[in-house]
């Protein structure tokens, strides 16, 4: 991409640490509504913690074998190396790339037996989504080249991920407050990939890679990109005054500031070259401020409500 600065290649790019808030911030979400909906001994913490653990790993799997995948299926050459360089310039091998990323989901799997053992074996239907998810973005069904990103993300990430750790935590399988509360985030997750399709849309092109944003026209993609990103507001207000979501939950709006800027680079976007490479990180910004103040927001009315 022509006037961005290439990241430099090596492992710490490949993981992509900075995406975390894809498996963390779901994550607390289903932890702290658990926690508030059932009492927490020392059993439920190494849970929460698992869970946390397995989150991460799915996402540092899916990052690596991403890079894989793409590399594989020639989607990354050397001429867009700044997005992901590692196995274009060699100084990964893609054997270890995928290795890693295939090592990742089996401790996860490993993980996920411990979940099997403490709410049987239904946790599994949770589990194989997330693998699935998780492995087969780029990789096997590469269901990336099919559209299907966004919505797996929303669906994964945003709403199964929630329920998945609250299920691990109390036992309950379903619970719609979850899925509520977890709606807003969903929206803003899928709004950073987003970013990413409408960042390399005209190279996702060239490559014939069929992500939802390449279906669309880059105007298209660029009007979805925001309404990804800034629907959570309003959901969020909505969830506030039908009183799904404590008043506390409120501190999730602090980010408007995060949207008001990332309006205003994506309007820079179509033309200069840095502002379009900010939009995933501006994305990302967003979404670990608006997710880590929704669960603080959530977590602080509960107790100033029990106080009370």
């Amino acid at each position: 991409m022509a006037g961005v600065k290439p990241v430099k290649a090596g492992w710490w790019n490949a993981f992509r640490p900075w995406t975390l808030h894809g498996a963390v911030v779901p994550v607390l979400i289903g932890c702290a509504l658990a926690y508030f909906h059932q009492a927490f001994g020392a059993l439920e913490w190494v849970l929460a913690i698992l869970v946390l653990i397995g989150g991460i790993l799915l996402q540092s799997a899916s990052n690596l074998l991403n890079t894989y995948g793409d590399f594989s299926k020639g989607t990354d050459t050397v001429e867009n190396e700044t997005r992901s360089p590692e196995l274009v310039t060699g100084v990964l091998k893609p054997r270890d790339v995928l290795l890693a990323g295939l090592l990742c989901i089996l401790v996860t799997c490993v993980i996920g037996l411990v979940f099997i053992w403490h709410v049987g074996w239904a946790i599994m239907i949770y589990g194989i989504l997330g693998v699935a998810g998780a492995g087969m973005y780029t990789v096997g069904l590469s269901y990336k080249y099919y559209g299907l990103g966004q919505p797996s993300v929303f669906l994964m990430m945003g709403i199964l991920m929630p329920l998945g750790t609250y299920y691990v935590l109390t036992g309950d399988m379903f619970d719609w407050e979850v899925l509520l509360i977890s709606l807003p985030n969903a929206f803003m997750i899928t709004g950073v990939l987003t970013g990413n399709e409408t960042r390399d849309y005209h190279e996702d092109k060239r490559a014939g890679v069929g992500t939802l944003c390449g279906h669309l026209s880059y105007e298209n993609s660029m009007r979805l990109y925001l309404f990804m990103n800034c629907v959570s507001y309003p959901i969020l207000l909505v969830l506030l005054l039908t009183g799904v979501a404590p008043w506390g939950c409120a501190l999730a709006f602090i980010p408007l500031y995060d949207a008001y800027r990332l309006v205003q680079n994506s309007r820079k976007a179509p033309t200069d070259p840095h502002a379009s490479f900010m939009l995933v990180p501006m994305a990302f910004r967003q979404n670990w401020h608006f997710g880590v103040l929704l669960v603080l927001g959530y977590v602080l009315s509960q107790y100033l409500t029990a106080v009370i």
